[in-house]
């Protein structure tokens, strides 16, 4: 007969399993979601679809999490306001950026916003670490003075600030996010949308509303949206969040692939070295973060 310790670490592995696979599956989808909003830049362009992106996928959040059942108390009202409006400029200035950089460049360069987060305000040597590896990463994928043809500089700094906005999404979201939960992506998504919506409408015209774009309007509000915010729920519930961050590290690579396979964007030898130091550095300074 077998000891609970045995039983407990035999059946540990296996119930990762599921949570594991929900989130590479939804890392896959938001990096095809990406690779195809790349795709239809020539027909409404990075604005218009920041506004199919976010005003498609809030009637998905509000179907799903039905947020007009949430009390919004008085001090919740400022961070959702701020979270809303870090969720819709990181989509904005995230699309921005791969017009000009290639789908896994541009995502490592965002990495470095909740990396910075991550290492913020710590002073234990192996920290520094993980703060030297992102400079290395970042000094090869940015175009400072040395020769990256492939990277477009003002793309690098829009990516750079879609960083800054994850940061701070993160931020606002753990406050916004501490009375109502899940719902609140609905609720930040709609502000979102607010703002964008009529950005990318202005920008994009009659274009936007053509019909033959619906179908791949819905396909992109789910894939980058909608199915990765649910899988990543159900995921988080049955995964420790050290290793959920861990794994989430992997992005920037997978991004790099689904621009090779859908965009034809090859990356060189160097950026591939800069954006596994960028990994690298993520990995570290989830698995070593203070509890």
């Amino acid at each position: 007969m077998k000891s609970p310790a045995s039983i407990t670490s035999a059946a540990g592995p296996a119930s990762m399993l599921l949570p594991v696979g929900l989130l590479l599956v939804s890392m896959v989808s938001i990096q095809g979601g990406a690779a195809l909003a790349k795709s239809l830049f020539p027909l409404v362009g990075a604005a218009g679809i920041t506004a199919l992106r976010l005003g498609l996928a809030t009637i998905i959040l509000f179907v799903i999490f039905k947020p007009w059942r949430m009390r919004l108390h008085a001090g919740n009202r400022l961070p959702l306001l701020c979270y809303g409006l870090a969720l819709g400029t990181m989509n904005f200035l995230f699309y921005q950026a791969i017009r000009t950089v290639p789908l896994g460049v541009a995502v490592a360069l965002e990495f470095t916003g909740p990396l910075a987060l991550a290492i913020c305000g710590s002073r234990r040597a192996v920290d520094f670490l993980w703060v030297l590896l992102a400079v290395l990463g970042l000094w090869f994928l940015l175009p400072l003075g040395h020769a990256l043809g492939s990277v477009d500089l003002k793309g690098a700094l829009l990516a750079l600030g879609a960083g800054a906005c994850w940061a701070f999404y993160i931020l606002a979201g753990q406050r916004a996010g501490s009375h109502n939960g899940p719902a609140t992506v609905a609720l930040g998504s709609l502000i979102g949308a607010l703002i964008y919506c009529p950005i990318g409408i202005i920008a994009s015209g009659s274009a936007l509303f053509a019909p033959s774009l619906l179908p791949l309007a819905l396909a992109l509000a789910v894939l980058s949206s909608a199915l990765p915010y649910s899988l990543e729920m159900v995921a988080l519930t049955r995964m420790p969040a050290r290793t959920f961050g861990t794994l989430m590290s992997l992005e920037p690579a997978l991004a790099a692939f689904s621009g090779m396979l859908f965009l034809n964007e090859h990356l060189s030898v160097i950026q591939w070295l800069a954006l596994s130091a960028i990994i690298c550095a993520s990995a570290g300074a989830t698995l070593t973060a203070r509890r």
